[in-house]
């Protein structure tokens, strides 16, 4: 009787395998179809419906680019700045300072900041060149002059 029962299962699985096998055979002509030689799909698209596209550069195509100019800190301003040294490099200095987190940053004269430039560096002492005040120009400039303590030299 086990027999009898494994011939209708094989007999069954054969039939259920094969039957849509046949089929497509039947409609293609006697060929099996492949998913490799289907064309791709047509391209889609998208009805936004009053809504953003997901799918459009919101760049538009431009580059981004820093506010800043090639050296300095343009979005700290001054008063926001501690010195913390001055070191000689290759006959220029340049100036360590901090910002209001603690990080350093490497200044040179000529480096511009959110409401000024640095106008000078000297052996013991930056002076920056304050042209606004929270971003309307000063009639006149004011230089700030920064120092290095004498007992931290």
């Amino acid at each position: 009787m086990t027999m009898k029962k494994s011939i209708v299962f094989m007999l069954a699985i054969g039939i259920l395998g094969l039957g849509p096998m046949m089929l497509s055979t039947q409609e293609n002509g006697g060929q099996l179809e492949t998913d490799v030689l289907k064309p791709p799909p047509e391209k889609g698209t998208y009805d936004p419906a009053g809504r953003r596209d997901p799918f459009k550069n919101l760049l538009g195509g431009k580059d981004i680019k820093e506010k800043s100019a090639v050296g300095g800190i343009p979005r700290m301003s001054i008063d926001d700045t501690t010195l913390v040294g001055i070191v000689k490099t290759k006959q220029k200095l340049t100036a360590i300072v901090s910002g209001p987190q603690g990080f350093p940053y490497f200044i040179k004269a000529g480096d511009k900041f959110a409401d000024g430039y640095v106008l000078s560096i000297k052996d013991d002492q930056v002076v920056f060149r304050k042209t606004n005040e929270r971003g309307i120009p000063l009639m006149r400039p004011k230089d700030i002059i920064k120092e290095i303590n004498p007992e931290e030299r």
